[in-house]
């Protein structure tokens, strides 16, 4: 007599109360570490108000500017991550895209110039360039089987040597239209239109992230890309969706810090690549892919700049900050894994 012997599937407990709730939710490390650094802020600030100026109004209108250039080009970076890719290359697609467009919207002097095209037309054409270098990436990494990393870091150095080609070493100045000053430069008490865009973006990334089934796939693909296969997913068209949406990101966000400052630097967004990714790490992104969060991603930048303000604040070396937001990503790296439900 043959006796079939069913397996159960046993799920671990599911936790309950606070500690619970935080260890199912990917950004439910940087949720506490955030809380606590603002708090511990807060109580500085109000008991040395003199000496440690962290709720002045000028350092808060600082820290929000800052934020948006970055936190909108970890947006991209973050979905890319949960879609199991890396793009090394956004520092340097910043730098290129808002170069383009300055000079597409510059007045060029003499006999043989004129006045350069509409800055929106510009801009434009630079977020055109930024999603077109993303899915050429994407595309060879994903047509000849290359890790992203190795193709990326390539596509660093081109789009470096491509920024120094197309205008050489020297700055380039950017000076828009009134109306397009107002749409992407203006201030509005402590917030500017760089953070509003950031919030705007973050808003639409987290309806198609976790609210849309493009989200869906972009966590099956970067989770388990045989299993997506399986279900009929396609991870080729995903993972170029991604690609493009980081280069578009990469080259918003430098159309945006360029209009804040007026200016571009050819080597201006050289390393900012790491620190985006390092602002997804810490918000909860899983280097393997399948994992990660819009929230993880705005909480991650937004700590990495306070400790930065923090740092300035008390005088600190600059080297100092390095130090911090590396022991902050090993730190967030743990607590990732402490938080995370095991299975």
């Amino acid at each position: 007599m043959t006796q079939q012997v069913e397996a159960v599937a046993v799920r671990p407990p599911v936790p309950h109360g606070l500690i619970g709730r935080l260890r199912r939710r990917p950004e439910g490390a940087i949720v506490t570490l955030f809380i606590v650094v603002q708090i511990c802020c807060i109580i500085g600030g109000l008991l040395f108000p003199d000496d440690f100026r962290y709720l002045s109004e000028a350092n808060i209108r600082v820290l929000l500017k800052s934020i948006a250039p970055l936190g909108i080009m970890a947006l991209g970076v973050g979905i890319l991550m949960i879609a199991g890719e890396f793009d090394l290359s956004v520092g340097t697609i910043y730098t290129f895209a808002g170069i383009v467009v300055a000079t597409l919207a510059a007045d060029v002097p003499g006999p043989g110039g004129g006045e350069g095209i509409s800055p929106f037309i510009a801009m434009f054409i630079g977020i055109a360039i930024g999603v077109a270098a993303g899915i050429l990436h994407g595309t060879i990494a994903i047509r000849f089987a290359i890790p992203s990393f190795i193709v990326t870091l390539g596509a660093m150095l081109v789009w470096k040597g491509a920024t120094l080609l197309y205008n050489g070493a020297s700055s380039v100045r950017f000076r828009p239209d009134d109306s397009f000053e107002a749409i992407f430069g203006a201030e509005f008490g402590l917030v500017d239109a760089s953070f509003i865009w950031f919030i705007i973006l973050a808003v639409v990334f987290y309806f198609i992230l976790h609210h849309h089934k493009l989200g869906n796939h972009f966590f099956a693909v970067g989770g388990n890309k045989q299993s997506a296969i399986a279900i009929g997913i396609n991870p080729t068209k995903v993972k170029l969706i991604a690609f493009a949406i980081v280069g578009g990101c990469a080259a918003f966000s430098g159309v945006i810090a360029m209009t804040r400052v007026g200016s571009v630097q050819p080597g201006g967004g050289l390393g900012l690549e790491l620190e985006a990714i390092a602002a997804c790490v810490i918000g909860g992104a899983a280097l393997m892919g399948g994992r990660g969060s819009i929230i993880g991603v705005v909480l991650g930048t937004a700590l990495i700049y306070t400790i930065q303000d923090i740092l300035l604040l008390l005088r600190a070396p600059g080297f100092y900050f390095d130090m911090f937001v590396g022991g902050l990503i090993v730190l967030a790296a743990i607590s990732n894994q402490v938080l995370r439900p095991r299975s």
